[in-house]
Parts: C-alpha cells; sequence; structure tokens
C-alpha cells in the first residue's frame, strides 16, 4: 500500500488489450492496479506487495488462472486473497466449478458487464479497508492493553514502595522511641536517685570518686543520643542533597589508629579488642571527619557482632587507591541480607539482639561514595564479616552528598 488509505488490486491476463480494459473499468481515486501479463511476473508482484483483491484470466499460456491460484492458496501471505476469475469460455463448462474449487470468491465472463465488475470491486475494496481497520483497532487495543499493563505494574511497583515506606517509617518511629527514651530513662532514674539522696543527707556518693563515675555514666548516655541523632540528621542531609564532603590532606594511617583508640572501652565492654595494621603513612585528599565516620561504624558494628573475637582493621595502598579493611569472626552475613543492610533503616539479623537504627552503613556506603570510592562485604555464615573500603588517592574537589 502506497498509504494508510490506498489500496492495491491486482489484474492477471496474457493479453495486454484486456489488461488495459480492466484496469480502466476498476481505477478509482484511492485505488492502485497492478498488471502482470502471466502467472510467474503475478506471483513476484503478490510476494512483494499487499493487495485487495485478484483479478485472474483463466486461460495463459504457460501457468494458467487455475495454476496461479493454487499457488496462491499455498503460500501463508496470499491465502486470504480473494480471487475472482474471468474467462471468455461459456457458462455451460465446468471452469466456475473448478475455480471454486480452488478458492476463488467469484466467477466474471466476458464480455464483462462493467457496472458488475465495478460493483464487486466495490465490495472487495470496502471489505479490505474494513478489515485494515479491524486490524488496526485491534493492534491499538493491544497497546492500550501493553500500556495498562506497564502502568499497572508501575503502580503495584509505587504500592509496594510506598507500604515499605510506610513499614520503614513505623519501625523508625518505634526504634527512635526505644532507642532514645533508653539513655533518657537511665538519665532521669540517676536524676531521682541523687536527689533522693541529697535529700537524705548522704553525701558520700558525691564524694571525687562518687562525681567520676556519675559523670562517666552521664556522658555515656548523653553520647549515646548524639550519636544516634546525628545519624538521624546524616540520612536526612544525604536524601536532601545537603552533606557537604571537604576533603583535605589526611593521613588514613593516624585517622585509623585514633578511631580504633576511641572504641577501645566499647571493644573492652564487648569482650574483644580491636588490633590495628596500619604502618605507613596513607596521603590523600580526603573529608578527615567523615572517613573517621566511617571507620568508627564500621569498627562499632564489628564489636557488635564479634561474638567476643578479636577484630582487625588493616590500612593498605593499592595502584591509585588505599583500601581500609574491617574483619569480625562473628556468625557472618548470610547472602540474602548483604545488599538489605546497606539500606536505610535495615539491621543485621533479628536474632542477634542488636539495636540501633539501622542508619550506620547506609551513612557509610553514601559517604564512601562521596569520596568517590566503593564499600563492599565479604562474608560467609559462619565465617565472620570483612567490610572493605576503598577510596581514591586522586585528588578530587569538595564536592555535596
Amino acid at each position: 500500500m502506497l498509504n494508510d488509505n490506498n489500496v492495491n488490486l491486482l489484474i492477471v491476463d496474457d493479453l495486454s488489450d484486456n489488461l488495459l480494459a480492466l484496469q480502466a473499468v476498476i481505477r478509482a481515486e484511492g485505488r492502485t492496479v497492478f498488471q502482470a501479463s502471466s502467472g510467474e511476473e503475478a506471483l513476484a508482484l503478490l510476494l512483494e506487495h499487499e493487495f485487495a483483491l485478484a483479478i485472474l484470466d483463466v486461460q495463459m499460456p504457460g501457468m494458467n488462472g487455475f495454476e496461479l491460484a493454487e499457488l496462491m492458496r499455498g503460500t501463508e501471505k496470499t491465502r486470504h486473497i480473494p480471487i475472482v476469475f474471468v474467462t471468455a469460455a461459456g457458462k455451460e463448462s465446468n471452469y466456475a466449478f473448478k475455480g471454486y474449487e480452488t478458492g476463488a470468491v467469484d466467477f466474471l465472463y466476458k464480455p464483462l458487464d462493467v457496472q458488475a465488475v465495478q460493483s464487486k470491486v466495490n465490495v472487495f475494496v470496502e471489505l479490505y479497508r474494513q478489515r485494515l481497520e479491524t486490524r488496526r483497532q485491534v493492534a491499538a487495543l493491544e497497546k492500550s492493553r501493553k500500556e495498562q499493563e506497564t502502568l499497572l505494574a508501575q503502580l503495584q511497583a509505587a504500592q509496594q514502595e510506598l507500604q515499605k515506606a510506610v513499614r520503614l517509617r513505623d519501625e523508625f518511629m518505634s526504634v527512635v522511641g526505644h532507642e532514645l527514651l533508653t539513655p533518657l530513662n537511665t538519665l532521669f532514674l540517676e536524676t531521682q536517685l541523687r536527689k533522693l539522696e541529697l535529700e537524705r543527707g548522704n553525701m558520700a556518693m558525691f564524694d571525687k570518686a562518687g562525681l567520676e563515675q556519675i559523670f562517666a555514666r552521664d556522658q555515656h548516655q548523653i553520647q549515646s543520643m548524639v550519636e544516634l541523632i546525628d545519624d538521624i540528621l546524616d540520612a536526612s542531609r544525604i536524601r536532601n542533597n545537603r552533606l557537604l564532603i571537604r576533603p583535605r590532606l589526611t593521613d588514613l594511617c593516624i585517622v585509623v589508629k585514633r578511631a580504633a583508640g576511641q572504641l577501645s572501652s566499647q571493644a573492652a565492654a564487648a569482650g574483644s579488642s580491636i588490633a590495628v595494621h596500619a604502618g605507613e603513612p596513607i596521603l590523600g585528599q580526603w573529608d578527615e571527619f567523615r572517613i573517621e565516620q566511617v571507620i568508627v561504624n564500621l569498627l562499632s558494628n564489628a564489636l557488635r557482632y564479634s561474638a567476643k573475637k578479636p577484630v582487625d582493621i588493616s590500612l593498605s595502598r593499592l595502584p591509585g587507591s588505599a583500601r581500609i579493611e574491617v574483619r569480625d569472626q562473628g556468625k557472618g552475613i548470610p547472602e540474602q541480607d548483604q545488599k538489605r543492610i546497606f539500606e536505610q533503616f535495615e539491621r543485621g539479623p533479628a536474632d542477634t539482639g542488636q539495636t540501633g537504627f539501622g542508619l550506620g552503613l547506609y551513612i557509610s556506603r553514601q559517604l564512601v561514595e562521596a569520596h568517590g570510592g566503593t564499600l563492599d562485604l565479604l562474608s560467609h555464615e559462619g565465617r565472620g564479616a570483612n567490610f572493605r573500603v576503598t577510596l581514591p588517592l586522586a585528588e578530587p574537589g569538595a564536592v555535596s552528598l
């Protein structure tokens, strides 16, 4: 077809005068009439174009009209094309019967009745256009169905995300309430106890040793709340692209040793220890505070799950990068959980009894990636976990996360 409204018609006759006469009868606006003077020529046209109707002369030298019709019915591309036979033989012959056997839809006898021919062709052209329109409507419906399926899948995915967000929000609020109330309740009870002792005139607990213990307990509870609130604020800044990274010349060896020293008391309380393997200085442009925050997060996690076994932290230089590895000898992390724990508000396996917001690993990975680095996990159940931070040595500019 030349365009959406154009219809192709095929006429086949071995006499050129007959072709010209038939073309003059059936041509009209919106139609293209193809002529063929033999069956072979007709087959070539049938394979190249789509036709609404084929009008075949029965008696032709070589391949006659019946043979051409049989070939058309045997090919998927042409078997549905309506065929009208034209013959000069009398009606008393058995041509019509044979023609219908080969799949003809009509039979015309010469001399042709012009109005009858035009009427029949008009009917087949209109039927063809209706089939095309039906085909277009079916295609449009199929396209619409697929679009609706895609939209439904998107809506279902959005619903699942919304349900997940609601679940995370509820879990987060529950954890926030628990994690913040615990140190607050401890501080409140401590305050009430001190007030009661003062009212009783018991000043023994307020001597130097007693005050040092009080200050140490208060500082621990306050520090716990500060760290929790800092995690919440960092996660919010990351989501809103407001967390600024300020690189400056930094020695990772110093940062690693300082972070390990900060957690020595936590390690002792967990019945564990931290072994530091950091020898030569490794200098680069990093945000010292944020890298230390990452290391502290990883070491704190390792101590929680260390099963009272030593935790190792090592620093090494690679071609073009520096690597920090934190290894514990705990239960390890199941493969199905290894991606999940880097998401917001996701924590380790529930049977560990560990608490927290589940933001540490999420924040750590975001901070490392803001430096152009990677934070990966290697772990097998029963064989501990190895968190690897890889930082580029190339000098980055200040970036916002």
